[in-house]
Order: structure tokens, then sequence, then C-alpha cells
């Protein structure tokens, strides 16, 4: 066996070893075999091969780490960030929020606020607005949506 294809079989095992635990951007798989020290060719035959063979699908991990997320009430504006950072292109992160039909960040930022203020209702208003308001930003969600949803709840 060729050293080429040695190095190929070690990579493609250690790339099905990841998608083992879930699934991963080809971004990401690309540079945690570069991690391993895996040379450049060999890193782009195993993704190549591993996108012919469907193992691996941009549009698809875009859309569970989406619906995942999501379940977790995080925010779209950190969802696309991750994913960034997950090496997702783009157009298929915007393709994959403009198909959720059945989510609303209103609906959650309020529900969520409602929840957090009532829990701090012993502290002043003032400045359980913040913290509510710093928790909600944390977690992704757009400053205006929580902004306009803080002031209708404190009415």
């Amino acid at each position: 066996m060729s050293r080429e294809s040695e190095n190929f079989e070690k990579a493609r095992d250690y790339a099905f070893l990841l998608l083992k635990f879930r699934l991963r951007s080809a971004d990401e798989l690309a540079k945690r075999l570069k991690h391993k020290k895996f040379p450049e060719e060999t890193t782009k035959r195993v993704i190549s091969f591993l996108k012919e063979k469907r193992f691996i699908d941009d549009t698809l991990f875009a859309k569970a780490w989406l619906d995942s997320r999501l379940k977790k009430s995080l925010g779209l504006r950190r969802i696309r960030q991750e994913l960034k950072l997950k090496g997702v292109d783009k157009e298929i992160v915007e393709e994959q929020i403009n198909n959720i039909k059945s989510y609303s960040e209103t609906e959650t930022v309020s529900e969520i606020a409602k929840e957090r203020l009532i829990k701090l209702r012993g502290i002043e208003q003032r400045s359980a607005k913040a913290k509510v308001y710093g928790y909600l930003i944390r977690r992704g969600f757009a400053p205006e949506i929580v902004v306009d949803t803080l002031n209708q709840l404190c009415r």
C-alpha cells in the first residue's frame, strides 16, 4: 500500500469517527484533518469522497444545526454566527433560515422575557429589564426586537 493511500485511509477513518458523534460541515472536517497534520491533498480527497458518498452535506448540516439551536431558544443572529464559524456558506445559511416557517423570534423573545421578568420580580424594574436584555442579547436575539418586547412588557 502506498503512503498516499495509507494517509487517505487514516484520514477517512478519522473523518468517519468524527461524523459518528454528530454531523459536521465540510470546512469543519477539513480543519480537523489539517489539525491532525494530514497532507492538504489527502484532506481534499477525503472531503471530496465524503461529499460524493453524501456523508457530508453543508445544506443538511445547516438545517440540522438550525433546528437543534432553535429548540434551545437561541436567536437567529447567534445561529448565523455559529454556522459562519463552522464554515457554512452564507447563501446556504440564509436559505435554511428563510425555510423556517413556524418560528417567530418576537414570540420567542416575548416568552423568555416574561419568564425572566417573573423570576426577577423582587428587584427594581430598570435593573430587571437590563438583566433580561443582556440575557436575550447573549442568546443571539436582535436588539431591536428585545428592546421593543421589553418596553411592551414593562408598561
